[in-house]
């Protein structure tokens, strides 16, 4: 996978995650021998025709997830509508191919927005995705279930109340730990703030930092401990987070933001972060921890994919959403995602909503997880799978009614810059919190000029 500098300052923050090219050619005109199915996701029955007609395309990008899942899924669409002419629009630079059509209004029907190219706050600015808001308010998917509540994470809101995508892969940042080496020195999992300063401080006495990071990258420490860490001083309330997209004064300054930067402050006093973590990118600071130089590391839940030709026999992958919390308090995921949206000059606007409605099934989320090591926005059942332990821990946590799961959002990329700067002048004791939270009311009024 390649470097993710671009996390946080575009609308799509799964977009580093699918950045490595699988996968040839630029469009199929029809959908490939499918991947044979496990044991654990049999395929169900194909629902019966729905009399769809005419032609219908879909656009996807071919990434780090391949495009096995995208070919299973529009052949299980083809055979439940035979007499659909379905046109498959795909490959690793597809965005970069489909441009030109996108700026002559000859768009796909539908669009899975990710990878190099791909803008989904500019595709709306451009008034080039259809409004879901209505249609989403009563969808049901191919099992009769309500779409919106088998969501992990819910459509992004745009212009107050609009929604024109449904996140279509989710991800979450947190803090990875080996559950081998925990076992082996006794130390106990960390389920809220107090228990995660005690672990720490055991880990920093038997002579290990409790805590690495990626401080050429400082999204990372923000994402995987800064933000959780403010919304759970907000009482889990996520809109601490919104207001802070909004630019709305005083959302950098809150007394919740105080009690988050005097939270992360204890680990800077207290000497439980690695200081040498500043100087090392994303693969430095993940290959120090996978040789247990350091306990915790904040990150995303690719990680594990990332590094599966480094990681050490024997290492079992831990994943805590948040350790912020107080004790009793809900954990509080912060997740990022790929979504996929409908042209508003579809012209096949009524195949484009029953593909929708065909692909956001548990069962094609299990079989996503099986076929790509990741995570669909739908909360199945994974225990059964061969998606990977670290996955199907996370995914007990999203399933879990003691999970709060923060929207996604994306900072103004001025702001976002302040933001990653200054936490690491914090994490070394350059500036102060009031410091830190003067920066970015700053930044904040300055953006919204």
């Amino acid at each position: 996978m390649k470097l993710r500098t671009l996390l946080l300052t575009s609308v799509i923050c799964i977009l580093f995650l699918t950045t490595v090219a699988c996968g040839n050619g630029a469009t199929n005109n029809k959908a490939t021998e499918k991947p044979a199915t496990t044991d654990a996701s049999k395929e169900t029955e194909v629902p019966a025709t729905t009399g769809l007609k005419g032609d219908f395309e879909i656009q996807y990008f071919v990434g780090g997830y391949g495009d096995a899942w995208w070919l299973e899924v529009i052949e299980g669409f083809q055979k439940a509508n035979p007499d659909l002419k379905i046109t498959q629009s795909a490959g690793p630079k597809i965005n970069e191919q489909m441009q030109p059509r996108w700026i002559q209004n000859d768009p796909p029907d539908v669009v899975y927005v990710d990878g190099a190219g791909s803008n989904e706050r500019q595709m709306i600015v451009d008034d080039q995705l259809m409004d879901l808001t209505s249609y989403l308010e009563t969808a049901v998917n191919a099992d009769g279930e309500k779409i919106t509540d088998i969501l992990i994470s819910q459509p992004s809101v745009f212009d107050g109340d609009k929604n024109y995508n449904l996140p279509l892969v989710f991800g979450s940042w947190g803090l990875f730990y080996d559950k081998a080496l925990f076992k082996q020195n006794d130390w106990a999992i960390p389920t809220n703030w107090d228990e995660f300063i005690a672990v720490s401080e055991k880990i920093k006495a038997a002579g290990t930092p409790a805590l690495i990071h990626t401080g050429v990258y400082p999204y990372y420490i923000n994402g995987g401990l800064l933000d959780s860490a403010m919304v759970a001083a907000n009482g889990g309330d996520t809109s601490i987070l919104t207001k802070q997209v909004n630019l709305e004064e005083g959302s950098f300054s809150s007394e919740a933001v105080k009690k988050a930067l005097a939270q992360f402050m204890q680990l800077v006093d207290k000497g439980l972060i690695d200081t040498g973590s500043v100087q090392l990118n994303h693969t430095e600071s993940q290959s120090q921890w996978l040789q247990h130089k350091a306990a915790f590391i904040p990150n995303g839940l690719w990680l594990e994919n990332e590094m599966k030709n480094d990681i050490p026999e024997g290492f079992d992958f831990g994943f805590i959403p948040s350790v912020a919390q107080a004790a009793g308090e809900n954990n509080i995921v912060i997740p990022y995602t790929a979504t996929i949206a409908i042209a508003k000059d579809a012209k096949n606007p009524e195949a484009a909503k029953a593909f929708l409605e065909f692909a956001f099934t548990k069962q094609n989320a299990l079989r996503w997880a099986e076929i790509t090591g990741a995570i669909m926005n739908v909360k199945a059942d994974l225990s059964s799978s061969s998606a990977s332990g670290v996955v199907k821990d996370a995914m007990n946590f999203f399933n879990a009614d003691t999970t709060v799961v923060a929207p996604v959002t994306v900072l103004n990329a001025d702001v976002e810059k302040v933001k990653q700067d200054s936490i690491i002048a914090l994490s070394i004791g350059k500036i102060t919190p009031d410091e830190w939270m003067k920066r970015l009311e700053d930044a904040a009024a300055k953006a919204r000029k």
